[in-house]
């Protein structure tokens, strides 16, 4: 298939499902079955099996036809940018085709239920227990930091099953349903007033085996591929326009009013629109790189950046107008189905910039992945390597 015959295919779909006329679910559902949700997908999983570089082409003829966006949109950016690609990955053929349609018309938002108040940044050692009983898991453990947990209806988990094994053996990955019985959400209030994220309490979640994403103890591998498209997802953020996100906020600023400008912050700012320009189009490559496989540890280097720029722009931009980071006072406790950096106010952005070096894997140990698998360094020493998971700690 050539760009040609998949610009036919495009047309074909919206000679029969006008997107100005057709109800938004009923769209994406027609998009889904003529393999255009995700091209590089298998067939009759949404995709017709081609190269990932064709996605942008069907992205923008789409958009341009006023089409809906995949997945409900931004709420449902976990589902798109990391359930969709683990599911394609691991998933049975009757996997693929149960959870990934419902997933694409945006009728199923999903979570993450990985992380856990005792296993953040050492995710292998989450203690969230799931035991074998027929056909079913019986799950019961905590997470935290859950976001989207509020809205979903499906979760991607990550669950101990074995713990006579070392901690990173003994993990099995589920799709979960978060309607079921015994799971509990709660919301977590953030310093931004807001509660984006939440903790999810599971007593006694019954999830069918046949809810199992790859086999039976090898659920650290398929989270690693999960946990590199988060990271992709949210380090390439930075490939769009010029002058996009954070830093266009500031230019703009800087250009309108004269009179916040010195030398010093010149330079600074000077300093932080290349290397805001620098990671714009390291994202892009980025992205490039991902067109033509599934990502590796390289998503890890794009996050570090990402954070870290968010955070010194939003920084910066507090320094330029002060008096707007005193006058933040939206300190309601709701609950936003994303979060939208651009659209706020500086006050806002420099307070949510904190979770960016947290989120999505902390910087510290994402340092530790590009060291050790990028850069091929020595690992660190690790006592609890070999030990079984219930030995840890006596």
């Amino acid at each position: 298939m050539n760009a040609d015959d998949l610009h036919a295919r495009v047309c074909t779909l919206l000679e029969e499902h006008d997107p100005t006329r057709t109800d938004p679910h009923a769209f994406l559902g027609a998009r889904f079955d003529a393999g255009l949700a995700w091209v590089h997908f298998p067939v009759g999983s949404g995709g017709l099996d081609v190269s990932r570089s064709f996605q942008a082409q069907v992205e923008d003829e789409l958009t341009a036809a006023g089409a809906p966006p995949g997945g409900g949109g931004a709420r449902n950016g976990i589902g798109m940018g990391m359930a969709a690609p683990t599911i394609a990955a691991f998933g049975t053929e009757v996997q693929r085709r149960e959870f990934l349609r419902p997933l694409f018309t945006g009728e199923h938002v999903y979570c993450q239920l990985f992380s856990e108040p005792g296993a953040g940044s050492d995710l292998a050692g989450v203690a969230t227990r799931a035991v074998r009983d027929g056909d079913d898991w019986i799950v019961n453990g905590q997470k935290v930091w859950t976001s989207s947990a509020q809205n979903a209806q499906r979760a991607i988990l990550v669950a101990r099953t074995d713990p006579t094994v070392p901690k990173h053996h003994g993990l099995t990955y589920f799709v979960l349903d978060m309607t079921d019985p015994g799971v509990e959400v709660r919301p977590l209030r953030q310093i931004t007033g807001e509660a984006e994220f939440n903790e999810v309490f599971l007593t006694d979640v019954r999830v069918p085996d046949a809810n199992r994403l790859g086999p039976e103890g090898g659920g650290w591998k398929v989270a690693t591929t999960t946990l590199n498209n988060e990271r992709v997802a949210i380090g390439s953020m930075a490939g769009g326009a010029r002058e996009s996100g954070i830093v266009g906020k500031v230019t703009a600023a800087w250009r309108a009013q004269p009179e916040l400008r010195s030398a010093a912050m010149h330079d600074e700012l000077m300093r932080l629109w290349v290397a805001a320009e620098v990671a714009r189009l390291t994202g892009l490559r980025l992205r490039q790189r991902l067109a033509v496989g599934q990502p590796g540890p390289e998503g890890a280097g794009m996050k570090v950046t990402f954070a870290r720029l968010a955070q010194a722009i939003s920084g910066f931009e507090i320094e330029l107008h002060p008096e707007l980071g005193l006058q933040y006072d939206d300190w309601t406790m709701r609950q936003p189905e994303s979060v939208d950096f651009i659209g706020r106010d500086p006050g806002y952005r420099y307070l949510r910039a904190k979770g960016n070096s947290i989120e999505g894997g902390t910087s510290e140990i994402l340092r530790n992945t590009i060291a050790e698998r990028i850069l091929g360094l020595p690992p660190e020493h690790r006592v609890d390597k070999d030990v079984a998971f219930q030995d840890l700690g006596k």
